[in-house]
C-alpha cells in the first residue's frame, strides 16, 4: 500500500491555520493529526507515514478549523484534570485556565479531615467539567452540579454517564437556577466547597469567532459588567457553605477586584484572595465563609 509523509501535511496545516488567525496553529495542527491517528500528540513522530486517504481527511479537518470552528468541536472532546469530556455545539467548552481553579479546589479538599466525606457544589456546571473532575479525583466526595441550560445539561448527563462507566463516583445533576433561593435548601450550611464558572463576560466584549459563534451565549454573558449572575449567586453560595467552607468563582479578567469587593461587601466572607492565571491575568476569586 502506498504511504505518504505526514509531516509536510502538518507543516502546511500550520501555515493555513496561521493565515486564518488561529491563535495556536502549531498545536492545533498537531492535535488534529493526532486525533485522526488515535494517538497522543507527543507520539506523532512515531507515525511518519500514513495512507493518502488520511491526508485528505486531515486537510478537510484543517479547513474546518481554519473556519474558526473550535478545535474541541472537531475532536469532540475537552480535557480537565485526569478526564476527557464530550463537548460540541450547545455547550461551553472548558478552558485550560479552569485547571487552576480545579487544582485549588483539590487543595482545599485535601486540607479537610480525612475521615470527612466532602460535600461539593458546582454552580453553572455546563459540560459537568469541574464536578466530574472533582468526583474522579475525590471518589469520597458527594458532588452536586447545577445547570439551567437544557442543552448543556444534556452534555453534562452524557459526560456523567461516561464517567460512571469508567468507575467514577456518580454526581447529582440538577436542572435549576443558581440564583434561586430555594436551590438545594437541604444542603444549607453543610457544603464544604462551592466552585463556579458562571457567565461572566461583559456585554459588548469583542470575542474570537470560536467563542462568539459557537459557545452558547447563555454561558458567556453576565450583563453590562459581567457580574450580574455572580451578584445574584453570592447569596446562594453563602447559604450553602458551612462556616469555614470555601468557594471559588471564575471571572472575566477585567472584574476580579470588583468580584473580591462584592464578597467583602457581603460581610460573610474572609480570606478573600484574587488568583491569576498562567498569563498573570486575574482568573478566579476564592473566599472562606466566616
Amino acid at each position: 500500500m502506498t504511504r505518504v509523509a505526514l509531516r509536510p501535511a502538518i507543516n502546511q496545516a500550520v501555515e493555513t491555520l496561521r493565515v486564518a488567525g488561529v491563535h495556536s496553529p502549531q498545536a492545533d495542527a498537531e492535535y488534529l493529526a493526532a486525533h485522526l491517528l488515535g494517538v497522543d500528540r507527543t507520539r506523532l513522530a512515531l507515525t511518519p507515514l500514513v495512507a493518502p486517504e488520511l491526508i485528505e481527511e486531515y486537510r478537510a479537518l484543517v479547513e474546518r478549523r481554519a473556519q474558526r470552528i473550535p478545535l474541541q468541536h472537531l475532536t469532540g472532546t475537552a480535557a480537565i484534570g485526569q478526564i476527557e469530556l464530550a463537548v460540541g455545539p450547545g455547550v461551553f467548552v472548558p478552558r485550560p485556565e479552569t485547571e487552576l481553579l480545579f487544582a485549588w479546589a483539590l487543595a482545599q479538599l485535601e486540607a479537610l479531615p480525612h475521615d470527612h466525606p466532602p460535600v461539593v457544589v458546582d454552580l453553572c456546571t455546563g459540560s459537568g467539567a469541574l464536578a466530574l473532575a472533582i468526583a474522579q479525583a475525590r471518589p469520597d466526595a458527594d458532588v452536586h452540579a447545577i445547570e439551567i441550560d437544557p442543552t448543556a445539561l444534556q452534555w453534562a448527563r452524557r459526560n456523567a454517564d461516561l464517567r460512571i462507566a469508567e468507575g467514577d463516583t456518580p454526581i447529582t445533576l440538577y436542572a435549576d437556577d443558581v440564583t434561586d433561593s430555594n436551590l438545594l435548601t437541604e444542603l444549607n450550611g453543610e457544603v464544604d466547597l462551592v466552585v463556579a464558572n458562571p457567565p461572566y463576560i461583559p456585554e459588548g466584549a469583542e470575542l474570537d469567532p470560536e467563542v462568539a459563534e459557537h459557545d452558547p451565549h447563555l454561558a458567556l454573558f453576565g450583563g453590562p459588567d459581567g457580574l450580574d449572575v455572580i451578584r445574584r449567586m453570592i447569596p446562594t453560595i453563602t447559604r450553602l457553605l458551612r462556616r469555614g467552607g470555601s468557594c471559588a468563582i471564575e471571572h472575566d479578567d477585567t472584574n476580579g477586584s470588583d468580584l473580591a469587593a462584592l464578597l467583602a461587601e457581603h460581610g460573610d466572607f474572609t480570606d478573600i484572595v484574587e488568583h491569576p492565571d498562567l498569563a498573570g491575568k486575574p482568573r478566579f476569586v476564592a473566599a472562606t465563609r466566616n
